[in-house]
Order: C-alpha cells, then structure tokens, then sequence
C-alpha cells in the first residue's frame, strides 16, 4: 500500500515515528514481525519540516572514519542545509529495528525536497 505524506510544517521526530510504523506494516491487520511487510511511503516537501532552533544548533551527528581518534560530528544545521532528505531518511533509519529487514524497509522509503 502507498502512502503520500507532506512533511510542511511537521516535526521531524514525529513524522518519521509515523514512518517508521508504516514501513514496519503495523498499522495493517496482516501485521507480521519477521515480515518486511509492503508499505510503501513517498514524503514531498522534506525542506520545509519543522524544526526547533535550539535542535538545529544542539543536535550533532557522530560517524568513525575506522582511524584512532578519527570521530568526525556534523551538526543538524549543517546537515539539513546539505539535504534535508538526507536527515529524514537518518531519522526513520534509527527508528526501525536494526535486523535484516532495516535494508529492504528503507528502499521502501522515497523521500523528494
């Protein structure tokens, strides 16, 4: 099933909650945990999400390059600025359950500026 969410003005926690339980199929009666389910979700307008300035100065993104001492942070505001696609598919991401079914829940997940 395909659901069309317009993200203008929604929080960014909040929307990808409600997308994560979408990809996961939890809102279908044939609901199935070692399922990947058949949810499918396309978000329009992800530049325009709600988000509060003191998250965009105070939340900071970590990654490890796999060197000592190499932990590289970003800042939320950083990243938005860059694409904000790319912190809404990060979001939804750490919200679904790190099994093998994370990979083919997230091609599901089509998300347009």
């Amino acid at each position: 099933m395909e659901h069309i969410i317009d993200a203008q003005n929604k929080k960014l926690g909040r929307l990808a909650s409600e997308i994560a339980v979408i990809l996961q199929n939890k809102k279908s009666v044939h609901y199935e945990p070692r399922l990947s389910g058949n949810g499918k979700v396309i978000v329009k307008n992800a530049g325009k999400l709600d988000i509060a300035p003191n998250k965009m100065e105070q939340k900071i993104y970590y990654r490890h390059t796999g060197y000592m001492g190499h932990l590289k942070e970003k800042k939320l505001k950083v990243m938005y600025l860059e694409s904000p696609a790319k912190v809404l598919r990060k979001a939804v991401e750490r919200m679904l359950p790190k099994n093998t079914l994370q990979a083919k829940r997230m091609r599901r997940l089509i998300i347009e500026e």
